[in-house]
């Protein structure tokens, strides 16, 4: 009981407290999962572990019932939405790709670099030799910025 009491506890204040238009923070499996969605578009269960597994560079195999169990997971974060009009179950991803990198870039930024974009940006540049094309499209992206400002 008490542990039923605590379960309802905590999404009743994870439900309240959590940010307006914040999105869930996505595990990494659960990134995967989303990563065959955006590409695919709706997809059941099956189609997402196939593909999952036709990814898999180590060769091991993931079960349809951890994609399954994955999957409803998101479901109730509210990652992925579930159609159930039909006898398969077609899941879609409930947040466009963008506003989920963005997300997980942000807070990304914010923890490790102090919020400085700068400093990500120096360190990215410093620990890759930048092609010649790279650094023409960060000059062209520093050039529009500018302009915008």
């Amino acid at each position: 009981m008490f542990y039923a009491l605590t379960f309802v506890y905590e999404r009743f204040r994870k439900n309240c407290f959590m940010e307006k238009n914040a999105l869930p923070n996505p595990t990494d499996a659960e990134l995967e999962i989303l990563n065959v969605l955006w590409e695919k578009g709706p997809a059941t269960v099956r189609e997402v572990n196939e593909t999952l597994n036709q990814q898999q560079v180590d060769g091991r195999e993931i079960g349809y019932t951890t994609t399954l169990k994955l999957m409803q997971i998101m479901t109730e974060k509210g990652l992925v939405q579930r159609d159930t009009s039909s006898r398969t179950h077609e899941y879609v991803a409930a947040f466009p790709r963008e506003k989920v990198q963005n997300q997980l870039l942000q807070r990304f930024v914010d923890s490790t670099f102090q919020g400085s974009a700068m400093q990500l940006v120096m360190q990215a540049l410093g620990n890759h030799q930048a092609s010649e094309q790279e650094l023409q499209e960060i000059r062209d992206l520093i050039e529009k910025m500018e302009r915008k400002s």
